[in-house]
């Protein structure tokens, strides 16, 4: 029976992952700017914490979480999605994360999260740094086609009003609208707005705009925050119809959208985010406000892969050492290291290859430089040193080589 891998999961082979390592390098670069450290959480949780702050009719608990009971019995979820000491507390996260749903592009069942949270200030100029640094981020890898999206959903009490004004609205329409939707209906009505059915979003068209709702210091908080995006120069599109769709968000909500050919020119979502003033508390803690935003690596590399060009990164090989003749197997290998060591990327042979075939490997490689040892060279300790860049070729001692490679290339 042929091995198959798991549905909705991935191998990442070498020359993908360099792309990764490139995106998280960049990532982590940036946000040492911003003064956000990394931390690292458990792959797998109790299910109560992921169900208890998501929200019991969130598609993330309803159908995406991966959940299952151990060995004793306890119900365990696989970390479905980063929850989105002095103050503020910044950090930023990178790892799998899982959701059980049909597989699709850019949506494995296994997927990749970078994200960001912020604790501790309730603040709409954190809000601002938080978006700023996503835009910062998707900007280092050269996007420069991209809208953000700007909501608030409100303090409780905006929240509540708005709830009941939108549960008025819908229950006429309750027997038009889509199965998911009739039973979010009473127990989260805003994550109606956000159905993918044509008809429930006919339905909600014409619905009430939370921005009828904010009480006073809810209005205050989004008027700041549009200021100081304006002060920075950051332009936005307020959406009132967009949600999110965990329940523990409030105030700013924000989306980064790319019109990338990945998504065939439409605007797509590539990172999300926004304040959870309530997380904290449902979790057991003490009240304690937060913000981040996270950003899907499989989607983005999509963005990058069909920019103009492409990802293109180098992969610079800086010395293939060529040896001919079993007797100067040892010696080629010291050299490698040697090299190595010397900070020089290097490699050799491993495949007995004639000195032909080792040559086209340093050339289909890009090394800059060859050393060759023979036999006759190694008994004179001498070895070959060409670029392969020019062709010059001059004979160097090992003795040279060891003591400091670098030198001879001045």
């Amino acid at each position: 029976m042929k091995y198959q891998r798991p549905k909705g999961t991935a191998d990442i082979l070498p020359a993908e992952s360099a792309k990764w390592q490139y995106v998280e390098a960049k990532a982590r670069e940036l946000f040492k700017k911003y003064r956000y450290h990394e931390m690292r959480t458990p792959i797998f949780e109790s299910f109560e914490v992921f169900s208890r702050t998501s929200g019991e009719t969130s598609d993330i608990v309803t159908k995406e979480m991966y959940d299952f009971y151990d060995k004793g019995e306890r119900h365990i979820t696989l970390r479905p999605e980063g929850p989105e000491l002095q103050k503020p507390v910044k950090t930023y996260y990178m790892g799998p994360m899982f959701r059980y749903e049909r597989p699709q592009s850019g949506r494995l069942r296994e997927f990749h999260q970078i994200g960001v949270e912020a604790f501790g200030v309730d603040s709409p100029a954190l809000d601002v740094e938080v978006i700023a640094m996503a835009i910062d981020l998707l900007e280092s890898f050269g996007l420069d086609s991209l809208k953000l999206a700007l909501n608030t959903l409100g303090d409780n009490e905006s929240r509540q009003a708005y709830r009941q004004a939108l549960i008025d609205y819908l229950e006429p329409f309750a027997d038009q609208l889509s199965d998911d939707s009739k039973e979010r209906l009473h127990k989260n009505p805003l994550r109606v707005l956000d159905s993918k059915d044509k008809k429930d979003q006919e339905i909600v068209a014409d619905a009430p705009s939370i921005l009828d709702y904010l009480t006073p210091a809810a209005t205050e908080h989004f008027e700041t925050l549009k200021k100081l995006l304006d002060d920075l120069g950051i332009k936005y599109e307020v959406d009132p119809n967009m949600v999110r769709g965990l329940d523990y968000y409030n105030h700013t909500i924000f989306e980064i959208m790319s019109d990338s050919k990945a998504f065939g020119g439409k605007w797509t979502t590539v990172c999300a985010g926004g304040r959870y003033n309530g997380l904290v508390e449902q979790l057991g803690g003490p009240e304690t406000p937060g913000i981040g935003f996270g950003l899907g690596v499989e989607r983005l590399l999509l963005v990058l892969d069909a920019t103009e060009n492409g990802l293109q990164l180098e992969d610079p090989l800086d010395v293939y050492v060529v040896g001919i003749g079993q007797s100067v197997n040892a010696e080629t290998l010291k050299l490698v290291q040697s090299l190595r060591h010397q900070g020089f990327s290097a490699d050799r042979d491993y495949l007995d290859r004639k000195p032909k075939g080792q040559f086209k490997t340093a050339s289909r490689l890009n090394a800059k430089y060859t050393l060759t040892l023979g036999e006759t060279e190694l008994a004179e300790q001498k070895a070959n040193l060409k670029s392969m860049e020019t062709g010059e070729e001059i004979s160097v001692s090992l003795a040279d080589i060891y003591a400091n490679f670098a030198g001879l290339l001045a």
